[in-house]
């Protein structure tokens, strides 16, 4: 019976107790009765959800932060294979070596790398609970063994030592049955006000665009760093840029804010640029980003 029933027919039974039933009930009965039935249904409206964390990595250390500071949540152990803390406070008796000492939760989070994911749930010492994964790109139903499925995925990129706001950051949830949908649900709004059910598809195709945006954005920050520490040109002169850069494609299309020698059709320029970089892969890469800015703008080399 859900928490709502189980209310009104309390509501039901104490008023028919402290009211009804009762011919000289006065103004104390009454208020006794309401006082009596907020202690009494305080759990239905107060429990917490109990949650397990798998991993030891990134995801989990951060989603550990955010999970142990949240209203109506309770972590009530952090399994990996050494025993390493996610936070240097932690209470040393909630981390677990031996996953077959897992505790009864109503959320276990596998917070592991995309290859460990079958291994780990495959290993999980019980049936019919909810696990959920916290990967971009690997399906729900990869969770393997006979538990119910989910996901749990923070898109954002996380880095143990760089703190993050967790109420900016989008997750995505997915379940195989609505009541477990509502229990991510439930998990995910003390951390974000962007909380979107997202079918394991879906969640696949922004993995990919993530994956241009930020892993493959990052690296050509190296290759700007490595370029500038050649010719000893201090990096942090790009800084501004970088940053406009992050704010201009919030306001327009990043198609409009497109700029750069390629989008010109500079070949001069160009020419220049190949000329003063070290490695046959930054020029690989240039050639290869100018083309394609020149073929979606409909420009050639």
């Amino acid at each position: 019976m859900c928490s709502r029933s189980v209310c009104v027919l309390e509501l039901n039974r104490i008023l028919r107790f402290n009211i009804i039933g009762n011919t000289h009930f006065s103004t104390i009965h009454v208020v006794n009765g309401f006082l009596f039935l907020i202690l009494r249904l305080l759990p239905y409206f107060c429990r917490m959800i109990e949650v397990c964390l798998l991993g030891a990595g990134n995801v989990a250390t951060h989603l550990y932060h955010a999970l142990n500071g949240a209203e109506d949540v309770n972590i009530i152990q952090c399994y990996n294979r050494k025993g390493i803390p996610l936070h240097p406070d932690q209470d040393a008796t909630q981390i677990i070596t031996d996953i077959a000492a897992l505790k009864d939760a109503d959320v276990y989070i596998v917070a592991v790398s995309d290859d460990a994911i079958a291994q780990i749930s495959d290993k999980l010492p019980f049936q019919n609970r909810l696990v959920v994964h916290t990967s971009g790109s690997v399906p729900m139903d990869a969770i393997a063994g006979d538990n119910r499925k989910g996901v749990f995925y923070p898109l954002q990129t996380f880095s143990k030592d760089k703190s993050v706001d967790f109420g900016t950051i989008p997750i995505c949830i997915e379940a195989e049955e609505t009541q477990d949908l509502n229990t991510l649900k439930k998990l995910a709004s003390p951390l974000s006000d962007k909380v979107y059910e997202i079918t394991s598809a879906q969640r696949n195709v922004l993995h990919v665009s993530a994956v241009f945006v930020n892993n493959f954005t990052n690296h050509l920050y190296t290759i700007g760093t490595d370029i500038c520490e050649a010719y000893d040109v201090p990096f942090e002169i790009l800084h501004p840029l970088i940053q406009e850069t992050a704010k201009k494609i919030l306001e327009i299309p990043a198609t409009e804010a497109q700029t750069g020698p390629a989008i010109r059709n500079d070949q001069q320029t160009i020419a220049r640029h190949l000329k003063i970089m070290n490695t046959d892969s930054q020029k690989e890469i240039y050639t290869i980003l100018t083309k394609a800015i020149q073929s979606k703008h409909g420009k050639k080399l």
